[in-house]
């Protein structure tokens, strides 16, 4: 897993005991924190070091994508990549956060509004994957909303300047990474506007849910955290990197997610 930062990532303890499970104990999966300058350099390298492949996260999705010598349809449509597999034919890109985010949301996509927050990798699967499920309409807002309205004129959905009501809100910044506690300072939602929304997504998790979760959870709104977005999308990516099936409950339980964090 190459992040920066990447020291809070649960994936090698849920990789690794995966690896385990199928038998294939002679496979490591580590953390490879990377600086963005340094990350074109890191991936050249790791296919002679014996690598079988990587996921990215946080800020390297689209230079991901860039590397690679092929990519899936949906990681050129989304225009970022968390995977990347190395074989002799070169680097091949795929994303799978997209279709982890529709595999565990527990409300209907098709005909839904939806708010995403957030303009960068992550965001981008979450646009294209909601659009591509039926939403009915995908708005996004970002701080720096030069950003959002890029986003929209590649991917489609509606730029706003200022977040509102939806049926679904997807959480695509890192508010709460650090201090899971005071995800609301952060967020540019206030805690008792939670109730504008029919279900909540956030795409961080670290010991401790963040408060945007603990208050939906709270006021009994179906919510997807992080972790269990974290094991969709790392069950897939394993099976890409194997050739395997995912043990996906020896996964959840090896990166300690719950089986729900709310209704669904």
């Amino acid at each position: 897993m190459a992040g920066w930062p990447v020291g809070h990532s649960r994936s090698p303890a849920m990789h690794n005991a995966a690896l385990a499970q199928v038998g294939l104990r002679d496979w490591r999966y580590q953390l490879l924190p990377l600086p963005p300058e340094l990350f074109g350099e890191a991936i050249a390298a790791l296919p002679g070091a014996g690598f079988r492949g990587i996921n990215v996260t946080i800020p390297h999705k689209q230079a991901a994508l860039a590397r690679a010598d092929r990519a899936s349809s949906r990681a050129a449509a989304i225009g970022a990549a968390n995977t990347l597999l190395f074989g002799e034919g070169g680097v091949d890109a795929d994303n799978t956060d997209g279709p982890a985010l529709v595999a565990e949301l527990p409300v209907e996509i098709a005909g839904a509004s939806a708010l995403v927050l957030g303009a960068g990798g992550s965001a981008r699967a979450a646009v294209w994957a909601l659009l591509d499920a039926g939403a009915d309409e995908v708005r996004v807002y970002n701080r720096t909303h030069a950003r959002a309205r890029a986003l929209c004129a590649e991917l489609g959905g509606t730029p706003v300047e200022k977040p509102g009501p939806a049926d679904i809100l997807v959480n695509c910044t890192p508010a709460g990474l650090v201090q899971p506690a005071r995800s609301f300072e952060e967020l540019p939602i206030a805690q008792d506007e939670v109730t504008a929304y029919g279900c909540v997504v956030d795409l961080v998790y670290a010991t401790e849910q963040t408060a945007l979760i603990r208050e939906a959870h709270a006021r009994e709104i179906p919510t997807v955290a992080g972790l269990e977005l974290l094991v969709a999308q790392g069950a897939l990516s394993f099976e890409l990197f194997t050739g395997r099936p995912a043990p996906i409950e020896t996964m959840r339980a090896a990166a300690g997610a719950p089986l729900s964090c709310g209704p669904r």
